[in-house]
């Protein structure tokens, strides 16, 4: 049977760098819900010589998102799925960047638990942003509604994006959403495990592409200019460690999260440090 990796995002800058390394030797299935950029990836993909399939597939949609692993299993043996999917503060309001990242999240994460077959892995993505929002501001303990009552989780979530002006909401609710992603990578990895899966997120620093640069008005900008590696992370250098992740070299690495952000959390940690201590 053919090998099959699915990439969920795929249109977006770190989805389509890492379809051209998973895809050098394994077939992919390229999921967007954006069918212009989707055509153009799945073609420039197609001149590398990569065996793609490209679906449209919004992953807040549950039964898409099922459709989609049916299509995957049509075309062989899913051996790993990199979600990529995903939104910033600046492309929606509180409750739609909470959808996609979260329960988008979800849904893809529990279609694979129910489709793949041992041996299989899958990478979530998740953000820097998740170790920057103060603990005591991470809902943790209503997460778990999501695997319950995914509407109650929502309502959750945004009454804990509530105590933030109407403006910084999606800001907070991306925080929180990828802090989501972290947890739940790590707290199925046990269930996962039980059917021979991985499970593993990757936190992202602020990467050069389309989405990445939306925010670098909002921050995300001035968090490069005093970061340890003080500029962009490449969507290439994204790519080989998502790729690296899913597949069967790193066999024993699952229920973990990889921060990958040229060190901008252990400088800014840092830099509190010694402002506490001189203050002290």
């Amino acid at each position: 049977m053919t090998a099959v990796s699915l990439i969920t995002g795929g249109a977006g800058g770190m989805g389509l760098a890492t379809a051209k390394v998973v895809g050098q030797d394994r077939a992919v299935v390229l999921c967007d819900v954006r069918q212009d950029r989707l055509d153009g990836a799945a073609a420039a993909l197609k001149d590398l010589g990569v065996a793609v399939t490209a679906v449209n597939c919004d992953v807040t949609d549950r039964r898409a998102v099922d459709a989609l692993f049916e299509t995957v299993s049509r075309l062989g043996t899913l051996v790993s799925v990199i979600h990529t999917a995903g939104v910033s503060p600046s492309m929606g309001d509180a409750e739609y960047v909470m959808r996609t990242n979260a329960l988008g999240t979800l849904n893809v994460d529990e279609a694979f638990y129910g489709a793949a077959t041992d041996g299989a892995a899958i990478v979530n993505v998740a953000s820097m942003a998740a170790y920057l929002l103060p603990a005591e501001l991470i809902p943790t303990s209503a997460f778990p509604l999501a695997l319950q009552d995914t509407e109650a989780f929502m309502t959750e979530m945004l009454a804990a994006c509530a105590i933030a002006p109407e403006e910084a909401r999606s800001g907070i609710s991306y925080a929180i959403s990828k802090s989501f992603v972290r947890w739940y990578s790590s707290s199925q990895a046990e269930r996962f495990n039980g059917r021979g899966l991985r499970i593993v997120s990757v936190s992202p620093g602020s990467v050069d592409t389309e989405m990445g640069r939306l925010e670098e008005q909002a921050g995300a900008g001035a968090m490069v200019a005093d970061a340890a590696v003080p500029r962009w992370g490449k969507p290439e250098e994204m790519a080989e460690l998502l790729a690296f992740c899913a597949g069967d070299k790193a066999g024993y690495l699952t229920g973990t999260d990889i921060l990958n952000d040229g060190g901008v959390v252990a400088s800014m940690t840092e830099r509190a440090r010694l402002a506490a201590a001189s203050s002290s």
